[in-house]
């Protein structure tokens, strides 16, 4: 399996997260364990977890899958997340990132599903932050098409929620976009808005 390049969706995804007004912390988002303000958590938290699983480096931050709760963020969150976000794409340029095993979220698998994993987290919750906060956002053929042949290997061939990782299959017309069957297969419905 090929290396996959991470910039272009982290990139988009520090635009998201930069563009996220204030008053919009405590919003809905399609991913419906997490408001605006804690989905931000998670994606710190991935940031984090996933360039220590890239680095080799296993422990705490490593060996404990993703908590839902109420998060605090700090007044310089913006700046930091975007900054741990350099870092998680710096750490999967190095190619042996994707060589052998490493572990995240309590989980252990080889380095280049884990660097797969990542791409997922970038692009789906990416379009979760844009989707809450009315902003753009844009994914082409070839990621969506990347970020599905993931989401198939982890989801097999259940089609209800897969704890943890996906809720039910949300049908989608033939004519539908790759990104929109990408979020079909999410659990996601491709046309939600906020509320």
């Amino acid at each position: 399996m090929s290396e996959l390049d991470l910039k272009p969706a982290a990139d988009q995804m520090a635009r998201l997260l930069e563009g996220v007004p204030d008053d919009a912390l405590d919003s809905a988002t399609p991913c419906p364990r997490y408001c605006v303000r804690d989905l931000i958590g998670h994606i710190g938290g991935f940031a984090l977890a996933f360039k220590a699983a890239a680095e080799k480096n296993l422990g705490e931050m490593t060996s404990q899958p993703p908590a839902v709760r109420q998060t605090v963020l700090e007044p310089d969150w913006r700046e930091r997340i975007v900054g741990d976000l350099a870092a998680l794409v710096a750490a999967w340029q190095i190619p042996a990132a994707w060589d052998g095993m490493t572990q995240a979220g309590g989980v252990d698998l080889p380095g280049e599903i884990a660097g797969r994993v990542v791409l997922d987290e970038l692009v789906v919750h990416g379009w979760d932050v844009s989707r809450a906060t009315g902003q753009p956002f844009h994914c082409d053929d070839t990621m969506a098409g990347e970020v599905e042949a993931t989401v198939r290997q982890f989801r097999g061939d259940n089609e209800g929620e897969v704890p943890g990782l996906f809720g039910p299959i949300v049908q989608v017309s033939p004519e539908s976009s790759s990104l929109e069957r990408l979020l079909g297969l999410t659990g996601r419905d491709p046309a939600w808005s906020p509320s």
